[in-house]
């Protein structure tokens, strides 16, 4: 009978008609203009709550890192809902009802901008008295982020993972495939990110508020149909229930036989037959033994052979027990990312800030850039070094090395740390001189620094996203996704905690914080450097987790490996 399903999970398998690339335009094609819709108005919207809503740099710095971080934690219930019950490719038909919810709240937000009662009146006497927004034009305000918040929760978590899906990993073209997919998935992401902050940002800044968030509600639409056209090319890979509950079981079987001493052999842990045709079987290792308790037979445990245990919260199996294992070894190395991150949120708030105290009019004209934009440059780099990347620089190290990606992905995730905290100390010298310049210092100063972090982006960030993909077990892979936006959330949440706490403790005997609203009254340069510390000590942690982490390897990779040990073996012989 188990052979029956075996054979009938095989048959399963492959029936799926991989597609690879010819379902990427579908895939990618939604992505991208859900991202143009709602990239432009969030890196903008520091500026619209400063200058049309009144808000001092830190109330509205906190907001922004506020609202960002809890859009990006929307994410893990997105995932929740597709690994456990309907599946990748339901839950991105789900978010289309998501994108309108998005467009629900860019209507608000437009509304906010083009309803003169929706938002306080332009200041008066020389721009000197600003009226702050009144109690009901910030809940019309916060009532706008809440759906956007709810929106944000469809497509983000799915859509890297169903991409991937597209691809055979079972053959080598589907596994370079995969490799590639991460890299030029972000290369149009940057892309539209660059495009909604120079195109979007200017009609919002130099033309109108009202149009410019208008035109985002449209380009949802334009998401939804691009995800359906596909729809009948795309593999889409059903759930096998939730991988949460499978993790909590171990936890609680391991925590019920704490007191049972750890087997010798592990022909004593439960390991029945692995039917699933979507999660490869996992060997055992010797990390986290204590794990491996929740596995032990004991007399009480009520099973019939080669059928699961009767009770899942007393006995787990061996491949539920290293499933929990990999995320366990996961969580150190995904928790340096959280620190890495805090350099790039700057980007949205205080690098804005510098633009706005710095000359943005371009040479010979009296056009001025809006300070937004100036993040286009971090996205050139992106867009830039991604096609260098995967077709000049990941083949020669292929051949160098002799691994598939060219460099590990915690090799290519250690690159990008120590160039962001190279970013953060560029931006502290360029601070210094702005501040120290007698006249306005030009705003093109602070390209080495966005430079610099978009370089530090591309390798770590996507480093990180690949990395999660292929170490979380299959049945967890939107889950996986999730955990990009769940990092940037904590970071969000971080960043504006260490804004809150500087300012409340610097300064002081007659001295402006070191995060004045007059950036030439403050120190930023001070909390760049105090970033970019933080940053170096991270980049130890990492080390120190990379060097201990063991990447996750199924029972066939490891047969493979050994038949061809043994074939290297004889032909040496």
């Amino acid at each position: 009978m188990a052979d029956d399903k075996e054979n009938a999970a095989l048959a399963e398998t492959k029936k799926n008609n991989y597609r690879g690339w010819k379902a990427m335009p579908y895939v990618i094609g939604n992505e991208t203009f859900e991202k143009l819709g709602t990239i432009g108005t969030s890196a903008n919207l520091l500026v619209y709550l400063t200058t049309v809503f009144h808000m001092n740099s830190i109330a509205a710095a906190t907001l922004v890192t506020v609202f960002t971080g809890t859009t990006n934690l929307s994410p893990l219930l997105g995932a929740f809902l597709s690994d456990t019950y309907f599946g990748r490719y339901v839950t991105l038909g789900f978010a289309s009802v998501s994108s309108f919810t998005v467009g629900a709240g860019m209507l608000i937000l437009t509304l906010t901008a083009a309803v003169s009662e929706l938002h306080p009146a332009r200041c008066h006497g020389g721009g000197e008295v600003c009226e702050g927004p009144t109690a009901g034009q910030l809940a019309v305000l916060l009532a706008s982020f809440l759906f956007l918040v709810v929106g944000a929760g469809g497509i983000r978590p799915c859509n890297l993972a169903f991409g991937a899906d597209q691809f055979d990993p079972g053959t080598d073209a589907g596994r370079r495939g995969i490799n590639s997919f991460f890299n030029w998935y972000y290369f149009t992401f940057t892309t539209a990110m660059m495009i909604s902050s120079t195109v979007i940002i200017y009609v919002q800044s130099n033309v109108s508020w009202a149009l410019g968030l208008a035109i985002p509600t449209l380009l949802m639409a334009f998401s939804c149909a691009c995800f359906f056209l596909g729809s009948r090319i795309y593999v889409k890979i059903l759930p096998e229930g939730s991988p949460l509950t499978s993790i909590a079981q171990v936890l609680v079987a391991a925590f019920r036989k704490r007191a049972l001493p750890l087997p010798a052999a592990t022909d004593a842990l439960y390991d029945p037959p692995h039917l699933s045709s979507l999660v490869a079987k996992l060997p055992h290792t010797d990390q986290f033994r204590f794990l491996d308790k929740a596995a032990i037979l004991t007399p009480s445990d009520a099973i019939h052979q080669n059928l699961p245990a009767a009770n899942g919260w007393r006995l787990c199996s061996v491949q539920q027990v290293e499933q929990v294992k990999c995320i366990v070894r996961i969580i150190p190395v995904w928790s340096t990312i959280i620190v890495f991150e805090i350099a790039l949120v700057q980007q949205s708030t205080y690098t804005v800030f510098q633009a706005l105290q710095s000359d943005r009019r371009l040479n010979g004209t009296n056009f001025q850039i809006p300070a937004a934009t100036f993040s286009v440059f971090t996205m050139a780099t992106i867009t830039i070094w991604i096609p260098i990347y995967d077709r000049l620089v990941v083949p020669w190290l292929r051949r160098l090395t002799g691994k598939e990606g060219g460099i590990t992905l915690l090799q290519r995730m250690g690159i990008g740390f120590p160039l962001a905290t190279a970013a953060m100390v560029v931006a502290g010298l360029v601070e210094e001189r702005r501040r120290s310049s007698a006249s306005h210092m030009s705003s093109f100063w602070l390209i080495p620094q966005l430079v610099l972090m978009g370089l530090g982006e591309a390798m770590a960030l996507i480093g990180q996203v690949e990395f999660c993909y292929k170490q979380f077990p299959e049945n967890m892979r939107s889950l996986a996704g999730g955990t990009l936006f769940l990092g940037l959330a904590c970071s969000n949440y971080l960043s504006s905690l260490l804004i809150t706490v500087i300012h409340r403790t610097t300064g002081g005997r007659g001295r402006a914080n070191w995060l004045a609203g007059d950036l030439d009254q403050g120190r930023l340069d001070l909390f760049y450097y105090l970033i970019a510390g933080m940053g170096a000590l991270n980049f130890v942690f990492f080390v120190v987790c990379a060097r201990w982490y063991r990447y996750k390897s199924s029972e066939k990779e490891q047969e493979l490996a050994t038949q061809r040990a043994v074939q290297d073996t004889k032909s040496c012989v």
